[in-house]
C-alpha cells in the first residue's frame, strides 16, 4: 500500500510487489524524494494498491448476460440467415494475401519500436510534418478532380497544422521523452503485443457471431431490436479495446516500480495484470465501456437515420453533439483506465482520482497535448503502405490468385485488390502494436506525476532525459 507519510524507509507494495522507495539524487544533483510530498493544501494523496475484491460487479454480470443473450438468439435464429452460396467462393488466395502481409507488417512493427527509440525527436518531428503533407496532397488532389470544398478545407487543415507546429516545436524534446521511456518499457514486455493480438482475432471472431445473431433475428422480428444490437457490438469491442489498455497499463507501472518483475516478453506482471484486467476490474472495464457504447449505438442509429433526406439537417447536428459526448467519455476513459490497471480501483473513483492528480499538479494542460497520438498514426500508415506493396507484389507474381474469391471491392485490377488487402492488413496489425505503446505512453505520463522518485531510483537514465526534457517544455507546471 502507498503510505501518505511520505517516509522513504517504509517499503511501497505496487502490483503485488514490494519495491525500494529510497531516493537517489539524479545526474543534476537534484533530490527526487521532495517531489512526492504534497501541496500545501495537502490535497495531493498517492494512489493505494486496493484489495483484491471484484469492483463494479453489477456491469460484468450484465455484460457476461448480454453475452448469454447472443448465444440464445444466435442458437435460435442463427440459422435463418441465407447461406445459399455457402462453400461457393475459394479463399485461399485471400487468405494467402493476409497471412503474408500479415507477417509482414508485424516484423515490420516490432523493428519500428527499436527505430522510434532511437530516433524519438526525429520521429516526432516528421510526424508533424507527415500531418501537414497529408492536407496538402489532399488539397492538391481536391482541386485537381474538381472537389474544390474538398480542397479548401484540405488547404486550411494544412495552415492549422503549420501553425500548430510552430506553437508546439518547442515540446517536442519533451514528446520524444515520453515516447522513448514508453518503448523502452513496451519493448522489455513484448508479450504485450502477443495479448494484442489475441484481442485483436477475438474482435473479429466476436463481429463475425455479432453479424450471425444479429441479421438471423432481425430477419424473423424486422429492425425492432436494431439499437441493442449496435450496443451489444460497440460493447464487446469497447470491452476488448479497454481490457488491453488496463493490461498494459499494469505492466507497464510494473516495469516503472519493480522492473526486475516486469522485463522480458512472458513476464510475471504480463501475467498478473492480465488476470487482473479479467477478473477483479472487469467490471470497471465494462462499466466504462458501457458509457461509450451507449453513444456509438445511437450515433449508429442516427446515422441509419439518414435515409429520410427531411431530416438531415438535424441528424448532422445529433451526431456532431454524440461525437462531442463520445470524445469526453473516450478521454476520460483512458486515463481512469489507467488508474484500474495501477492500482484496482473502481471505475469511478479511478477516474476521480486520477483527474485530481493532474489537476492538483497543474498538468492539465499536459495531458491534452497529442503529439505522440500524430506520430504512432503516421507509423501505421507508413506500415500499411509498405504492407500493401508486399500485397501488390504478391498479385504481380501469382496470377490469378484471386480468382473464385467472390470479393467485389469495385475495381478490376487484382494488383490494386492485392495493394488495398496488403494495405488494411498492414494497418489494423500496427495500429494494435502502436495502441500498446499509445498505453504505455500515458501511463508513464500517470506515474511521472505521481512518482519520479521511483523511476529516478529504477531507470535514472531515462528519468534524467525525462526530467530535462520536461523542464525545457512546461517550467511551471514540472518541479522536477
Amino acid at each position: 500500500m502507498y503510505e501518505n507519510n511520505y517516509d522513504n524507509t517504509e517499503p511501497i507494495v505496487v502490483q503485488g510487489f514490494t519495491v525500494p522507495t529510497k531516493a537517489q539524487p539524479s545526474a543534476s544533483g537534484y533530490d527526487v524524494g521532495k517531489q512526492d510530498q504534497p501541496n500545501a493544501s495537502g490535497e495531493f494523496h498517492k494512489g493505494e494498491i486496493q484489495p483484491k475484491l471484484y469492483k463494479d460487479v453489477g456491469f460484468a454480470i450484465a455484460f457476461l448476460l448480454h453475452l448469454g443473450g447472443i448465444v440464445v438468439v444466435t442458437t435460435l435464429y442463427g440459422s435463418s440467415v441465407n447461406s445459399e452460396n455457402e462453400g461457393s467462393n475459394n479463399y485461399m488466395g485471400v487468405a494467402a494475401c493476409v497471412g503474408v502481409s500479415g507477417t509482414f507488417s508485424i516484423t515490420l512493427s516490432t523493428f519500428a519500436l527499436g527505430w522510434m527509440m532511437q530516433f524519438a525527436e526525429q520521429v516526432v518531428k516528421m510526424a508533424l510534418m507527415f500531418s501537414i503533407g497529408t492536407s496538402l496532397a489532399l488539397g492538391i488532389l481536391g482541386f485537381m478532380y474538381g472537389q474544390m470544398l474538398i480542397g479548401l478545407i484540405s488547404f486550411a487543415s494544412a495552415a492549422c497544422g503549420c501553425c500548430y507546429a510552430k506553437l508546439v516545436w518547442n515540446r517536442i524534446p519533451f514528446a520524444a521523452a515520453n515516447l522513448n521511456t514508453a518503448l523502452t518499457g513496451v519493448r522489455q514486455n513484448l508479450g504485450l503485443a502477443v495479448v494484442a493480438y489475441i484481442f485483436l482475432a477475438i474482435a473479429f471472431v466476436w463481429s463475425i457471431w455479432w453479424s450471425v445473431a444479429a441479421t438471423g433475428t432481425m430477419s424473423v422480428f424486422g429492425q425492432g431490436s436494431l439499437f441493442l444490437f449496435f450496443l451489444s457490438f460497440y460493447w464487446t469491442h469497447q470491452v476488448i479495446q479497454n481490457t488491453m489498455h488496463v493490461t498494459s497499463a499494469g505492466v507497464i507501472g510494473t516495469w516503472w516500480f519493480d522492473p526486475s518483475e516486469a522485463s522480458s516478453c512472458w513476464s510475471s506482471a504480463l501475467t498478473d495484470s492480465f488476470r487482473r484486467a479479467t477478473t477483479y476490474s472487469f467490471g470497471s472495464i465494462c462499466f466504462g465501456s458501457l458509457l461509450v457504447a451507449v453513444v456509438q449505438a445511437l450515433r449508429a442509429m442516427n446515422e441509419h437515420a439518414r435515409s429520410q433526406e427531411e431530416f438531415q439537417m438535424l441528424v448532422c447536428l445529433i451526431d456532431c453533439l454524440l461525437g462531442c459526448i463520445q470524445g469526453f467519455i473516450e478521454y476520460l476513459n483512458k486515463w481512469a483506465y489507467i488508474y484500474v490497471g495501477l492500482y484496482g480501483y473502481g471505475y469511478v473513483d479511478a477516474g476521480r482520482n486520477v483527474w485530481t492528480l493532474f489537476q492538483t499538479k497543474g498538468w492539465t494542460t499536459i495531458i491534452t497535448d497529442n503529439l505522440i497520438d500524430n506520430v504512432l498514426f503516421m507509423i501505421s500508415v507508413v506500415i500499411g503502405l509498405a504492407t500493401g506493396i508486399v500485397g501488390l507484389v504478391i498479385a504481380v507474381s501469382n496470377d490469378g490468385i484471386f480468382d473464385g474469391a467472390g470479393v467485389e471491392v469495385g475495381v478490376e485490377d487484382p494488383t490494386v485488390l492485392g495493394f488495398i488487402l496488403g494495405f488494411f492488413t498492414g494497418l489494423i496489425m500496427s495500429n494494435i502494436l502502436m495502441s500498446v505503446v499509445g498505453s504505455a505512453v500515458n501511463t508513464v505520463i500517470v506515474c511521472f506525476a505521481e512518482s519520479p522518485n521511483e523511476f529516478q531510483t529504477n531507470h535514472p537514465k531515462l528519468s534524467d532525459e525525462m526530467r530535462g526534457a520536461w523542464r525545457k517544455a512546461y517550467p511551471e507546471e514540472c518541479k522536477y
